[in-house]
This record gives C-alpha cells, structure tokens and sequence, in this order.
C-alpha cells in the first residue's frame, strides 16, 4: 500500500504521465500507451524491488529505514521543481507499444519514486508488494494522462497538487528519519 500510494502522488505532474500522453495523441491509440506504461512500470519497479532485496541483508533495521527517510525527502524536494519536459521521441519509428514501452522505461529508471521502491523493497517482509503497489500507483496517474492526452492533461492544477505532495514527501521523510535515528 505504501509504494502504492506513494507512487501515485509522485507521478502527479511528473515527466512520465506527460510523456504517456504526449505519446498518446501522437498515436491516437490511448489503449496501446497504457498497456505500454503497464509493461515499462512493472519492469522498472522489478528491478527497483531486486536492488532493494540485494541492499536489504547489507543493512541493519535502522539503516533501511534511513534509506527510506532519504528516498521519501529526495521525492519531495525533487516534486518542488517542475518536471522537465520528456524528448517527445519525434524520431522513434518503432509504433505506439514498443516506442511507449522503451521510452517510459528509460524515463522512469531514473525517476526518483524507484528510490522509494528500493527503500521500501529491503524493508518488506514480501518485497514483490512494493513493484505491484508501484505499478499500479503510477499506473493509476499515467493512465489518464494518456486517456486526456497533453493539451488537457497540462491544464490541470498539476502546481500546486505538487506542492502540496511535495511538503507532504518531506515532512514525513523527516518524520521518519527522526525516528530512524532515535532522536524522538
């Protein structure tokens, strides 16, 4: 539920739902660009959830839940910052599922919520939870983004949504690595 949750509010105004729907209206085929970001956010998300279970035995209990404090204040600080505007893949030729399924993947390798996937993966007692939680929470902004397509999906108060996130990213980033380091 965490990664869930967590992925959901960070795809709010991030570069992946954009590129989705960007991809979208090039192709006119919303169906083929979400089964795509399906495809691209379970591949990411395991390999998010297999660096975790490496990092996991390496760690004491403590340690991972600072990597989570990190992961979650780094999301936040980075959702402060609007997202830059992903290549619109102009040039690739390769139809809507294969161009949608490598460029979602490439731009969500980088995308700061797989750091919270890895956190949270080496805190999970069942790691697998935190890929289909992320999945489906990223998911869950992509896939309309795609079925709104970029015109009308960039005007949505997609600001101050991600301020608010933001601040929330944060303070319970902060929360909890107060409580990593015993200092309450």
């Amino acid at each position: 539920m965490a990664a869930l949750v967590a992925a959901a509010l960070a795809g709010i105004g991030d570069a992946p739902a954009r590129l989705a729907a960007i991809l979208s209206d090039r192709y006119r085929r919303p169906g083929a660009v979400i089964l795509a970001a399906a495809v691209a956010l379970a591949a990411a998300s395991a390999l998010a959830v297999v660096a975790g279970m490496l990092l996991a035995p390496m760690m004491t209990p403590e340690a991972r839940l600072l990597m989570l404090a990190l992961a979650l204040v780094l999301q936040g600080g980075g959702a402060l910052f609007p997202a830059k505007v992903p290549d619109r893949l102009e040039r690739w030729r390769l139809g809507a599922f294969v161009t949608s399924v490598l460029g979602l993947f490439i731009l969500l390798f980088g995308d700061g919520i797989q750091f919270v996937v890895v956190a949270l993966a080496a805190r999970a007692s069942v790691p697998w939870l935190a890929a289909v939680g992320a999945t489906m929470g990223s998911l869950a902004v992509i896939a309309p983004a795609a079925m709104l397509g970029e015109a009308a999906w960039m005007r949505l108060p997609l600001k101050p949504g991600r301020l608010a996130i933001a601040i929330l990213f944060l303070v319970t980033g902060i929360v909890i690595g107060v409580q990593a380091l015993a200092l309450a």
